[in-house]
């Protein structure tokens, strides 16, 4: 976007750059020492927020574990700095996503994590290291077998909640380097909740659907690696997080979109059973998830791009060489796969059987999600001057028992075709998704609460747009790559304390702002959300025209046609090249126009 300055970006994130050192046998701050079943890991202090940066939950994922399911890090007594955040997976360079321009590598199954000291007290001793966790590196210099010099004990309170971050980004981009995510801000207000991050695999390393490839049989899992990670980070997370202050039996996950997509199918998924406890997931929902005859079309391109016939094949490739077919195949939407052995077939259905009952859901969208790519059109004129034609394609991209409720749908909406095209987006990808998993889950019993985010960045255009919040909820109002510059202070910490009071007990309200559960039969309290913005306050089934007429497209924008949709924004993106260089040699023409009847 051309908000976005990607040589500015670029210089901030060099400045993050490092590599944690190991320790063993050197002198090392034991006060800031915490032992984990993979190693003593050293952190920093800053204002009384101590931080533990790239710490490896996982043996790195590469060479022949390349596509495999994570591994959990191997039991170590080695000493190692955590002071650099660990590598952001493989991804193709983009302005709006800064962790894209941090250091990169398929070793990047690390996480981080902000505390608060408290209280001393002793580690426990080592019970189980099945969740071990192991350096990253690639030679076995860093796996040291001696012992620490000196004993190492923390100095935290035992029993504080646990908020895991699940970073965004398509599934394709993304990482915990982004400044956007540091959690230092949220610690130093939400003093008693111990914050983790986390890095997965993405893209072509985390959700590529190998079972119909020859050789593939080993690799069923392929196309949901990404959430096998989370869950091995998890897991390592219940092994070992006591040691820095919180309670795993009281842990909260949280993301934003792709993120919030990973927090809504956790639950769903048996084998992150018992890991987690509640989920707040910032627009994003279940459907953004493929089939696996949507999949392949990717894992096809991938073998035509390698020239391979076989997983041996694929195997075999170096990392510059998938770097480089990252690269082309980017324009390709990739997701999580349905494929009946992580997650079921049918989503919608298992929230609507009640699988993810048990687990508390704090669910929520921003008003003007889409503005967000608008960028992609050039500029807000390009796409205000293009929205006809684009409103013209959703039309006609449905059956015509469809299109009757888009036309209806579109017509309700006031305003120009570029307003009415984002209302539409908005409300099909997702707003209503996140309704519809959040309705589902409220009638089965599952604790259920729902936000409208309203509060509307200070980018001409932007509105609310997507990732708004972000700044907000993390406290890092000065990051103003979404916001701009009138980020509003106040809002941030109501927000903050909103998010904590939900992860330690279940209800994000207070005495001051009240916030009903979500319920969909009782007629009196039916659809309660809270609107977050400018102002603070519950209403009942906001928008509701909207979500009526929306709701029955849900089927069409569940099953496969996401990339329908790709493709209409692709169109309009070479349109607007071409309408680009239209408006350019019109505007010289008539600067020479304007120049000559000044001359004259």
């Amino acid at each position: 976007m051309a908000v976005y300055n990607i040589e500015k970006y670029r210089k901030c994130m060099q400045k993050l750059i490092g590599v944690n050192r190991v320790l063993t046998g050197k002198p090392y701050d034991t006060a800031l020492a915490v032992k984990c079943h993979n190693g003593t890991f050293v952190g920093t202090e800053k204002d009384g927020v101590r931080s533990y940066k790239g710490i490896p939950y996982a043996v790195p994922p590469v060479g022949t574990r390349r596509w495999k399911a994570p591994e959990p890090a191997v039991p170590d007594d080695g000493v190692y700095e955590a002071r650099f955040f660990g590598k952001s997976c493989i991804q193709t360079e983009e302005a709006s996503e800064r962790a894209s321009l941090y250091r990169q590598g398929e070793d990047c199954l690390t996480l981080n994590i902000w505390t608060c000291p408290g209280e001393k007290r002793s580690i426990p001793d080592e019970e189980d290291k099945s969740s071990a966790g192991r350096p990253s590196a690639d030679t076995k210099e860093r796996f040291s077998s001696e012992r620490p010099s000196t004993d190492t004990k923390d100095s935290f309170s035992a029993g504080k909640p646990v908020m895991v971050f699940i970073h965004g980004g398509s599934y394709g981009w993304g990482g915990t380097a982004d400044p956007l995510y540091d959690g230092h801000q949220f610690v130093s207000r939400q003093r008693n909740v111990v914050l983790v991050t986390i890095n997965y695999r993405i893209g072509l390393f985390g959700f590529m659907d190998f079972s119909g490839v020859k050789g593939g049989e080993d690799y069923r899992e392929s196309g949901n690696l990404g959430l096998l990670d989370q869950i091995c980070a998890l897991t390592w997370i219940r092994g070992n997080i006591h040691g820095f202050g919180g309670d795993p039996e009281n842990v909260t996950l949280f993301g934003e979109s792709a993120g919030a997509s990973s927090v809504s199918l956790l639950p769903l998924i048996d084998s992150a059973k018992g890991l987690f406890k509640r989920v707040i997931a910032e627009s994003g929902s279940i459907a953004f998830t493929y089939s696996r005859q949507e999949a392949r079309a990717l894992t096809d391109r991938l073998l035509e791009e390698t020239g391979a016939s076989c997983m041996e094949d694929l195997a075999a490739i170096d990392e510059d060489r998938i770097r480089s077919i990252n690269e082309e195949l980017n324009d390709h939407n990739i997701f999580p796969v349905r494929d009946g052995i992580i997650l079921p077939e049918d989503l919608y259905e298992a929230y609507r059987e009640g699988k993810g009952a048990g687990i508390d859901m704090l669910i929520g969208t921003n008003a003007d999600e889409t503005r967000y790519w608008i960028g992609e059109m050039g500029s807000w004129l390009m796409y205000w001057c293009l929205a006809p034609l684009l409103v013209r394609s959703i039309i006609h991209s449905f059956n015509k028992e469809d299109r009757t409720l888009a036309e209806a749908f579109l017509t309700l909406q006031k305003g120009s075709a570029a307003h009415r095209a984002t209302e539409f987006f908005n409300e099909l990808v997702f707003r209503v998704p996140s309704i519809a998993q959040a309705s589902f889950h409220a009638e089965n019993g599952g604790k259920t609460y729902m936000y409208y985010w309203t509060k509307r960045s200070a980018i001409p255009h932007f509105g609310a747009c997507h990732a708004v919040e972000l700044a907000y909820v993390f406290g890092n109002i000065e990051e103003t790559i979404y916001t701009g510059k009138k980020a509003d202070k106040e809002l941030s910490d109501t927000v903050q304390d909103m998010w904590a009071r939900f992860a330690a007990s279940g209800n994000p309200g207070s005495e001051e702002y009240p916030w009903e559960e979500y319920e969909v039969g009782n007629r009196h309290k039916k659809r309660k959300t809270m609107l977050l913005g400018d102002e603070i306050r519950m209403v009942s089934d906001p928008q509701k025209e909207n979500r009526v007429l929306i709701e029955p497209l849900l089927a069409y924008r569940y099953n496969g046609n996401y990339d329908q949709f790709g493709k209409i924004m692709k169109y309009l993106k070479h349109s607007a090249a071409r309408t680009g260089l239209s408006l350019a040699l019109a505007g010289s023409a008539m600067y020479g126009l304007h120049c000559l009847k000044r001359r004259y």
